[in-house]
C-alpha cells in the first residue's frame, strides 16, 4: 500500500467517523430534548399528586355511601325507627356519614325528593320522619 491509497484509507474512515459522529450528535440532542420533556411532566405529575393529596381527607370521617346505597341507607334508618323524627345531621351521625355542610346538603336533597315521592313526611321545619 502506498502513502496515497493510505492517505485515501484515512480521509474515508476520517469522514465515516465524522458522519457517525454528526448521528450521535443528533440522537444525543433528541434523547436530551426527550429526557427534558419527560422531567418535565414528571415535575408536573409530583406537583398534581402533593395538591390533590392536601385536599382529599385523610380518612378521618368515612366517605358517604353511593347515591342508590344511600337512599336505601336512609330508608333502612327510618324503617328501623318508623316513630322517629330525624334531623339531617341525625341522620348523618347513625348513619355514619361524615357531618360537613356538602355532604348534609346533598342527603337533605335527597330526603326531600323522597317526601315528594311520599316514603317520608315533614311533621316539622328541617324534620323527617317515616309514612305511615
Amino acid at each position: 500500500m502506498n502513502v496515497v491509497e493510505l492517505m485515501a484509507d484515512l480521509q474515508a474512515r476520517h469522514d465515516e467517523a465524522t458522519t457517525r459522529a454528526g448521528e450521535l450528535r443528533y440522537q444525543i440532542e433528541h434523547l436530551t430534548a426527550a429526557l427534558a420533556e419527560t422531567e418535565a411532566r414528571l415535575t408536573d405529575l409530583v406537583t398534581t399528586r402533593k395538591v390533590i393529596a392536601e385536599l382529599v381527607p385523610t380518612g378521618g370521617e368515612p366517605e358517604p355511601p353511593e347515591s342508590a346505597s344511600a337512599y336505601q341507607a336512609i330508608l333502612s334508618a327510618f324503617n328501623k325507627h318508623p316513630d322517629q323524627a330525624f334531623r339531617v345531621r341525625d341522620l348523618h351521625e347513625l348513619l355514619g356519614m361524615p357531618t360537613d355542610d356538602p355532604a348534609m346538603n346533598v342527603s337533605r336533597s335527597r330526603l326531600g325528593r323522597l317526601t315528594r315521592q311520599g316514603f317520608l313526611t315533614q311533621p316539622g321545619r328541617g324534620l323527617y320522619q317515616k309514612r305511615t
